[in-house]
Formats: C-alpha cells, structure tokens, sequence
C-alpha cells in the first residue's frame, strides 16, 4: 500500500491520477490533495477521498475550504508555505508533481529532501533545475519516476536494459492542431483553434505549448536529465497518431518502442505502482483502428519554439529557466488575447539574449533569473 500526496489534485493530471487510485484500492491510500485556486473542485475531491490533508494554496479561498470541510477529520491548510511542508509528512510515501510551471520546483526540492520518491508530471522541475534535482535526488535516495506519456515510454523501453548503453532516444510529438501550417497561417490563429488538441485532453497552458511545440521541446531538456543523456542523444519526430509514443534505440542498433492509446491514465498508473504493473480496465489499442502509422520531421524554422527549447539545452546553465519563465508569461499573455500565436516565441528568444547568462547557477540564481525573465517578458509585452 503507497501512500500517495497529489501536488494539483484538480488539473488534468491530478483527476486522473485520482481515477486511478479510485480503481485500485489495495494499491493506493490517498494522504494529501493539493490546488491553487479550484476550491470547490478540491472540497468535492476531498469528500469522496477524504485525505488526511488538503491544502489550498490561494489563502483568501481558505475559510471556504475550511468551513466546507469543518464536519470531517480532514486538515485544512493554505499558502506556499503549506504545499511544501504537507510533502515532508511521515504519512507520505510518494508525491505526484501535477501543479503546472515553475511553482512545482520547490515543493519538489522539499519532497526530496524528505525523502520521498516522485512521480513527475510537473517537466519544468527539471527544465529549470535538471542538475540540481538530479543531484539531490542521488544524495537522498529518491526515486523519479516519469508521468510524461514520452518519458513514460522512454522509462518502460529501459525496463530490464538499464545496464546496456543508450546509443538515443525518440520522442515522438502529435505536431498539435497547426502541424503542416505556414508562419503566414499562423499569425493570424485565434486561442480557441490552439487550444482544440487533437488526440490529447489537457489543462489551457500545456495544450498552448502542445500547439507551439514548446511542450516538446521542454520535454525534450526533461528527457535529458532523466536519463543522463548528452544533447546530441536526444531527437524528436513528429507522429500524427500519437501511438508509438517514444522509442529508444541500443548501441547494437536495436530499437524499443512503447505502443498505447493517448490516455495518460496508463502512465500514471505505471509511475505509482512502479515496478508492479497494474491490472486495468483501459482500453486497449488495436493495430486495425490504426492501419497507418507516420513519421515526419518537425518544422522547426515555422515552430521556433522547438529551436529555442533545443538552444538552450545547449547553452546549459540557467538558460531553460530564462526559456521556462518567458514562456509563461508569453502563453498566459497569449491565452489573454494580448499576443499572437507567433509573438510568443519574438518574446521567448529575446529574454533568452537579454536576460543575464549564469553557467552554473545555485538555487539562488535560478529563483533571481526566474523573476528577471517573467520581468523581461512582461516588459516585452507591454511595450
């Protein structure tokens, strides 16, 4: 029996995981729930699972948490500060990183620290900090488990080959709702068409960067870091299908792929019960309702983002953090109607060359870029 903390219970990720949990009772006891701002969602999560702590991390929306929930036993906490203390709980023996962007990095630096292994679905973790949270990891003895379908894929491929060298791995991408458009298509998209994904269900933000291939490339420096690879290990390859969803290729040329359909279920369920896998009801994919599976490379000079994300891997240092925070803020600015499709990648590159270059930050500097990089952005923005 694990005992199982989500960090945003009430995003895409978090529901599902919570699916999960529902559908394998013997497998899962449910501890803490966490939300941002979703405080009916949460109290409505927190009846049904009745945890032993929740925790709204918006403070004005803590009476009304409170008070909905003032008949139970469940304890009741608000704030940044909470969200990192509930993942240091005795109680806790796994943490599910759901919440979306850069707020995932220092609760997930606490859980380390505390000793408790992760089920990954927050990539900007190890975006910012990939070298930092590997470090830690190793010198606490936690385990990461990939949440990530790609990463997940990646992870299952390696099962039973970890000791024989990776020669590169395939990430394959859907492409999003503009794949095979021209820049001159894309400066004229409106919110609504980026956000209609056409194989997977996800929460606004990741939906954008799905549609912008930024989601790739941020997998692209997630994927480095989980599995110790050089740069020049890792390519991407578009798969309209969304099927095969990654590959993994060995030194005698052998290559190991992942098969499923796009459900997200399966790959958190794989990263909770790791290194059980568990009985489902899913359903299952069959070769029949996909007669043809294709390939194309990705269009990197019309989504620069997947460029920009692939530079700064290259860069190292602090770069990701730069490329991570401008993109929040561009998307958000995006899904604002306040920039175009196209402008978010302008605002991207430019905080990536105006916005001081460290080559071996501390947690100090990462914090600092962050701050200066959205800074730069909104300026971008604004001006």
């Amino acid at each position: 029996m694990k005992r199982i903390a989500i960090l945003g219970s009430t995003g895409s990720i978090g529901t599902q995981a919570l699916d999960v949990i529902k559908a394998n009772p013997d497998s899962f006891e449910l501890e803490v729930l966490t939300a941002h701002s979703n405080a009916d969602l949460l109290i409505q999560q927190a009846l049904e699972f009745n945890p032993n702590t929740i925790v709204i991390a918006n403070e004005n929306l803590y009476d009304k948490v409170q008070d909905a929930l003032q008949h139970t036993d469940i304890k009741v906490y608000a704030g940044a500060n909470a969200l990192c203390a509930v993942v240091e709980m005795g109680t806790v023996d796994m943490v599910l990183t759901a919440m979306v962007g850069y707020a995932g990095l220092q609760p997930t630096i606490r859980a380390i620290k505390a000793g408790k292994h992760i089920a990954l679905a927050n990539k900007e973790t190890l975006v910012v900090a990939g070298q930092l949270i590997t470090d830690l990891a190793k010198a606490h003895g936690v385990n990461i488990y990939p949440v990530d379908s790609e990463h997940s894929a990646i992870f299952q491929c390696l099962s039973g080959e970890f000791h024989n060298p990776i020669e590169k791995i395939i990430l394959t991408a859907s492409g999003g709702p503009f794949r095979g458009r021209t820049a001159a298509d894309l400066a004229t998209v409106t919110k609504a068409q980026a956000l209609k994904h056409p194989n997977w269900d996800m929460g606004a933000k990741i939906t954008i960067d799905s549609a912008s291939l930024m989601n790739k490339g941020l997998e692209v420096i997630e994927a480095k870091w989980l599995f110790g690879l050089k740069n020049e290990q890792i390519e991407v390859v578009v798969h309209p299908q969304s099927i095969i969803h990654s590959l993994v290729q060995f030194e005698d040329g052998s290559i190991k792929a992942q098969l499923g359909l796009p459900d997200m279920k399966l790959p958190i369920q794989y990263a909770l019960g790791y290194p059980n896998r568990l009985k489902s009801d899913f359903p299952r994919f069959n070769f029949m309702d996909y007669p043809q599976l294709t390939f194309e490379q990705p269009d990197l000079e019309t989504f620069r983002n997947l460029a920009l994300a692939f530079k700064a891997m290259e860069q190292g240092g602090n770069m990701p953090c730069i490329l991570n925070a401008a993109n929040e803020i561009a998307v958000s600015a995006f899904l604002r109607d306040e920039v175009g499709f196209l402008q978010m990648s302008d605002i991207i590159e430019s905080c990536m060359a105006k916005v001081a270059y460290i080559a071996n930050p501390s947690f100090e500097d990462y914090v600092t870029t962050d701050r200066e990089a959205r800074e730069k952005a909104i300026q971008l923005i604004n001006n």
